[in-house]
């Protein structure tokens, strides 16, 4: 499948389906070639545009899943419509096709304890699974070499890593210089749902494209850190697709 994308504030967004972008994936695992995947969301953009480091990794990702209904508007602006891919739900669907293909899948982030309680469940879920390697999130800045080596040798396929952002993105990068023949993939807080400690919101919120909402339902302490990004994303957003469309506009008249 070859990659269509469109800018959204500058960072490219991969156009495509949910069973598109997991074919893409496997197409990547398969032929062992290393691949970073990132689910980019308005919170992630807003964060980069204060982060050089940050910013740089997202523009040279290999996949950028549009997970968000800030970001679906955003290309909808454009006049382009396209699905939202949650990452929670491209990150099961690879795990379960890499479970029936026998590729292996490294987890890697949160509580020991959740750590435990995920992987228990995704063996239960998915016959076959092959966990290679696992690592809980809480550990120290001089101890990353010694956990990239020691993922190394366990020669993972597909690796999720749940460490939230920005710094799951940063490990990640870390990890492709010296591992360059696996899938990684930031799955925030994912690990904690499939351990059942936090709910996901109902089918409807996700049909709607509202998790957010049900998330700050839940966490009313999220509220804030939404107010001080979606607004500000969202005029981001509009002026862009005016620009755009304004450049378009201009084009076509000189042809």
């Amino acid at each position: 499948m070859e990659r269509k994308t469109e800018k959204v504030l500058g960072y490219d967004v991969d156009l495509t389906t949910l069973s598109g972008a997991v074919d893409y994936i496997m197409g990547k695992i398969m032929n062992k070639e290393g691949m970073q995947i990132v689910t980019i969301n308005p919170e992630i953009i807003q964060l980069a545009s204060k982060n050089s480091t940050y910013s740089r990794i997202l523009r040279h990702a290999d996949f950028v899943i549009p997970d968000g209904s800030g970001i679906k508007l955003a290309l909808k602006l454009k006049g382009i419509e396209q699905e939202q891919i949650p990452g929670i739900d491209l990150a099961l669907e690879v795990i379960r096709s890499c479970s029936e293909m026998k590729y292996s899948i490294a987890l890697i982030g949160a509580k020991e304890e959740i750590l435990q309680t995920t992987a228990k469940r995704l063996k239960n879920e998915f016959r076959g699974i092959n966990i290679c390697y696992m690592r809980n999130g809480y550990f120290m800045p001089d101890k990353e070499e010694e956990i990239i080596y020691a993922l190394k040798e366990a020669e993972p396929d597909f690796v999720l890593v749940a460490m939230g952002i920005p710094k799951q993105e940063i490990f990640i990068n870390k990890c492709k210089n010296v591992i360059n023949n696996a899938a990684f993939i930031g799955v925030g807080g994912s690990f904690d749902v499939w351990a059942g400690a936090v709910q996901r919101a109902p089918e409807f919120f996700r049909i709607m494209g509202c998790e957010w909402l049900f998330r700050t339902f839940k966490q009313p302490e999220r509220l804030k850190r939404i107010y001080n990004t979606l607004p500000v994303f969202l005029i981001r957003a509009i002026i862009d697709s005016i620009r755009t469309n304004s450049i378009f506009r201009k084009r076509g008249k000189n042809d």
